[in-house]
């Protein structure tokens, strides 16, 4: 979910790395009643359309990986301290090992316009089919059931405002022509920030450079490449500046998808029980092809017992793994892109890493929040400014971010419990560990209880890092309130825009395949990010 330009070895932000199909980009998951009334789980895969929307690279293999389970509570840990936090995760990983014994989805490309899918490990038993690229197509399975299938071209389902995401981070190669191999240059020792820094000219809004970073590239200037300033910056009228604009980076782009429409029923023999459908991805391309050369053919983390199918899996072991995506974010901005950690769903050992990184936005990202009157999540200690902190260890990091973390995140209504069954409110911990997105087919699916289409998480992530005791215009602080439009028209701030555009580019479908048609001329896919 939301991990475009990730792993950096198809990061096509860096100035000498081409788009990749390989590059996963978003994995929603919400239910519906299906073709024949069914209760259904909509599954969409999206990566970029190379070579172009609706036609395939035959060099993929694509996964999607399916479980389903009863629904677990994920309780705050007792003490509140990290070793508490610890001990939570340890009892939860026990719990939770759905993922070793997942059904799959495998989709590979004997033609261009051509995929062969394959449904292997449910109950069913395994079962292929051929798919024409661009047709709607209903799969019955061996005890008939209906899965609706769409395989090929649609416009970008991702809508969002990137760039600022990036100048929120300092992140350079999005503004600067920096090669992948330059890795002391990407997020440059500059504070996060939600709000400009005085005097960061590397980064602040240039009237003479609109465009940089929306398409417009520089060179990296010799230096310094630091922030010698102690405030934000205000302008003649007392208002801080933004570092989003909240413009739509994907608009007029495509992507190549996949799309199913799966009967509960097919997918576990205890639907009454069975109420949370966990979904992860991967991309695998073809050894041998010097396509991702960045990535070895047998690269090391394989080794760690992550990518075990490799070693009874004939079909597997004639390709490499290269990304997978889970929850929106956790690769792509907690993970920080890098390649060892694309360990998809299993990714518990990566808890203490979340902690710290966290805690590293939450020093830019916190008194950015507070700056503009509201209450963040993050301790602080009341300062007036961004600060740029990192964190060896979890142990010191964790009491600064511990509410982020630990605190339930609230919903703007009830509507999303459906059914009016007193689910429980999420908490960051329990969505990003596991690294699945778990539907769940009690409500609506909204983030961070699956994810629709028309779900802005990229604005949703941010609000975790709001207190959700505070309130704002009488109600408490909920996962659209950065969202909301009077906010902003309140706040001491320019330019007076929710962070990232409240709707995409194109109306989505109210029918299969959900996701709309592609655009007949798009922008270029480079940077879609």
């Amino acid at each position: 979910m939301a991990d475009h330009n990730d792993p950096n070895g198809v990061n096509s932000i860096f100035s000498d790395i081409e788009v990749s199909p390989a590059d996963l980009y978003d994995l929603f998951g919400f239910p519906v009643d299906g073709i024949d009334g069914d209760e259904s789980a909509v599954v969409a895969l999206t990566f970029a359309s190379i070579p172009t929307a609706g036609v395939f690279d035959t060099d993929m293999l694509y996964r999607i990986r399916i479980t389903t389970r009863p629904r677990i509570v994920f309780h705050r840990p007792e003490g509140g301290g990290l070793a508490a936090f610890v001990r939570h995760l340890i009892a939860v990983k026990k719990k939770y090992l759905g993922w070793r014994r997942a059904g799959e989805v495998r989709v590979t490309f004997d033609h261009p316009r051509r995929a062969k899918v394959d449904f292997r490990g449910f109950r069913e038993g395994d079962f292929s089919r051929a798919v024409e690229a661009d047709r709607v197509i209903v799969i019955d399975t061996p005890h008939r059931r209906s899965i609706a299938t769409f395989i090929g071209g649609r416009d970008v389902a991702f809508f969002n405002d990137l760039p600022g995401f990036f100048r929120s981070i300092n992140y350079a190669p999005q503004f600067y022509r920096i090669p992948r191999t330059w890795t002391h240059l990407r997020e440059l020792r500059i504070p996060k920030t939600l709000l400009e820094l005085e005097g960061n000219d590397l980064f602040n809004f240039d009237p003479a450079h609109p465009r940089l970073g929306r398409g417009e590239k520089r060179e990296l200037p010799p230096g310094p490449l630091t922030w010698p300033g102690s405030r934000f910056r205000k302008d003649e009228n007392g208002n801080y500046r933004f570092v989003y604009t909240g413009e739509d980076a994907q608009a007029g782009k495509n992507v190549n998808a996949i799309v199913l429409e799966i009967p509960l029923s097919f997918l576990t023999a205890s639907p009454h029980e069975d109420r949370i459908i966990d979904i992860w991805a991967e991309s695998w391309v073809r050894r041998g092809t010097d396509k991702v050369s960045s990535i070895p053919d047998d690269p090391l983390w394989r080794r760690k017992g992550l990518w075990d199918a490799l070693d009874t899996d004939d079909e597997l072991r004639r390709y490499k793994p290269v990304d997978t995506v889970g929850q929106p974010f956790a690769d792509a901005g907690l993970n920080e892109r890098e390649d060892h950690r694309q360990v998809g769903a299993n990714n518990f050992g990566l808890a203490l890493h979340f902690v710290k990184r966290l805690a590293h936005l939450g020093w830019g990202f916190g008194p950015s929040i507070s700056a503009l009157g509201l209450k963040t999540s993050f301790d602080h200690d009341d300062s007036a400014v961004s600060l740029h902190k990192t964190y060896t260890f979890a142990l010191s990091a964790f009491p600064r971010v511990r509410r982020t973390m630990l605190q339930r995140l609230n919903m703007p209504d009830e509507t999303w419990d459906k059914r009016r069954l007193g689910i429980p409110l999420r908490r960051p911990f329990g969505i990003f560990v596991p690294n699945v997105c778990a539907q769940d087919m009690d409500t609506t699916g909204t983030w961070p209880y699956g994810r629709r289409l028309e779900d802005q998480v990229a604005t949703r992530f941010l609000s975790m890092f709001l207190d959700m005791s505070g309130e704002f215009d009488g109600k408490m602080y909920h996962v659209e309130t950065l969202s909301d439009q009077s906010l902003w028209d309140l706040a001491p701030i320019e330019p007076k825009t929710p962070p990232n555009p409240l709707k995409n580019d194109k109306e989505f479908l109210d029918h299969f395949p959900y996701l709309t048609d592609p655009w007949a001329v798009a922008t270029s896919a480079e940077h879609l990010g």
